[in-house]
């Protein structure tokens, strides 16, 4: 029943095709997805570039959607390579140039993201270090003995929401 709801959501079939309409129909269904799963990493790469993480973040639920639908589909194009080729060559050879030139682009996209996760690491290291610095004595200890070394800082919030 789950495999059968999962499927039925996908827009292309994952029976393997036996007409050249069937190998066509399933060719464009995949590519429109795959134009899909670019333009919402487009937008998320130009949002994470600008600052703008929390609207980056509204994307995710369709992103992840257009994931799956891609590697599912990628999944069937490879184990239904010699039918689409048959069947459907022109539609075939334009999947697979489209599929190279994505993968750049896809490239571009994590490397956004971790830029984006090292600034935020760095900011929040920064910002447990400053904390730690204030809680350093400036005074002698007991009997006018030297302080102890400071202490890492014992506790700082962070709002992970953003």
């Amino acid at each position: 029943m789950n495999a059968q709801t999962e499927t039925s959501k996908l827009p292309f079939s994952l029976e393997r095709p036996t007409t050249p309409t069937e190998a066509n129909q399933f060719c464009a269904a995949l590519s429109t997805t795959m134009e899909g799963l670019l333009r919402i990493i487009e937008n998320e790469t130009a949002l994470v570039r600008d600052g703008k993480l929390r609207e980056a973040g509204t994307l995710q639920p369709e992103k992840a959607r257009f994931i799956h639908e891609y590697t599912r589909g990628m999944m069937c194009a490879k184990d239904n390579s010699v039918a689409l080729g048959n069947l459907a060559p022109a539609a075939a050879q334009n999947l697979k140039r489209q599929h190279a030139e994505f993968q750049p682009l896809l490239r571009i996209n994590l490397a956004v993201l971790a830029t984006a996760r090292e600034v935020a690491n760095n900011i929040v290291s920064s910002v447990a270090k400053a904390v730690g610095a204030q809680q350093k004595s400036t005074t002698y200890g007991p009997a006018g003995s030297h302080p102890q070394a400071p202490r890492p800082a014992s506790g700082i919030a962070i709002n992970r929401s953003l």
